[in-house]
């Protein structure tokens, strides 16, 4: 029985200066490998490329595209409120007890009320941030326990991540959670069974506030372009979330605070999703 040829690089791997002369050395030993070998190799790769364009079909299929879809169209969420002349303030990925509890005596001053989604594991280490908000008539959401995108959730880990946040709420709360907003405003292929029970709230405006440059010189302008007919208002009261800048929900309030004052100047009430 012949025994089968062994090869072996003189070009190690991990050297990009050496790259080329691999690349070459390969080619070398492939042009000289017996054709049953050369065949192997082939179908081998095939298989391989087959194998990984139904993995990304199927991550396409789960993640992505059910997103799109239910954004786009407006599949069971809630994206804007029908009350004229109204405005829905709401806050992602806290409670953070710097910044919200700055953000809450910024409400009580102009006598408003918002809409927060926390994250369970920080209400699980910030309780009575979680009871301030409820004793002054804001709105509690569920935001998941872990700040995780629901593309890498399965059906399982979604519902456990609900049931986990909703019960963090209502042991502050001791009263119903009624609404869910995804991380990212990711969804996947089970999220709308998964969160049956609860109204998905969406957002109309959405204004990258969890940077500190964009807080300081854009934030401002942009709330005040935005409409005052049924508007919703996402901004962010914790900077400790993936791609966020520490200190920039400091900044967010002290835009925001301006865009309180001119906008009740003008007549502009702002509700708490309660009053859907």
């Amino acid at each position: 029985m012949e025994k089968e040829q062994r090869w072996y690089c003189p070009y190690p791997k991990g050297n990009l200066l050496l790259a080329k002369f691999r690349l070459e050395w390969m080619k070398k030993v492939q042009d000289n490998l017996p054709l049953n070998t050369r065949m192997r190799c082939s179908v081998s790769d095939t298989n391989m490329m087959i194998s990984l364009s139904i993995l990304l079909l199927l991550f396409l299929v789960y993640t992505i595209v059910p997103t799109v879809f239910i954004r786009v169209c407006g599949l069971g969420i809630t994206k804007n409120i029908k009350r004229n002349n109204r405005i829905a303030l709401t806050f992602d990925d806290g409670p953070n007890p710097e910044y919200t509890t700055q953000l809450l005596d910024l409400l009580k001053r102009y006598k408003i009320k918002g809409s927060f989604f926390v994250v369970g594991s920080k209400v699980k280490n910030n309780p009575d941030i979680i009871k301030r908000m409820h004793e002054e008539g804001h709105t509690i959401g569920i935001h998941h326990f872990d700040h995780i995108s629901s593309w890498v959730l399965s059906p399982f880990h979604l519902r456990k991540q609900l049931d986990m946040t909703e019960k963090a709420i209502m042991e502050c709360t001791h009263e119903k959670v009624t609404f869910y907003r995804p991380p990212w405003g990711h969804f996947n292929i089970f999220t709308q069974i998964a969160s049956k029970k609860f109204q998905v709230i969406m957002w109309s405006d959405i204004f990258g506030d969890w940077k500190v440059e964009t807080c300081k010189n854009d934030l401002l302008d942009q709330l005040r372009k935005t409409s005052t007919e049924g508007s919703i208002l996402l901004l962010h009261d914790c900077g400790e979330t993936l791609g966020a800048d520490k200190e920039a929900p400091r900044y967010m309030i002290e835009a925001l605070e301006v865009y309180l004052q001119e906008t009740i100047k003008k007549g502009t009430q702002f509700i708490t999703l309660k009053d859907l």
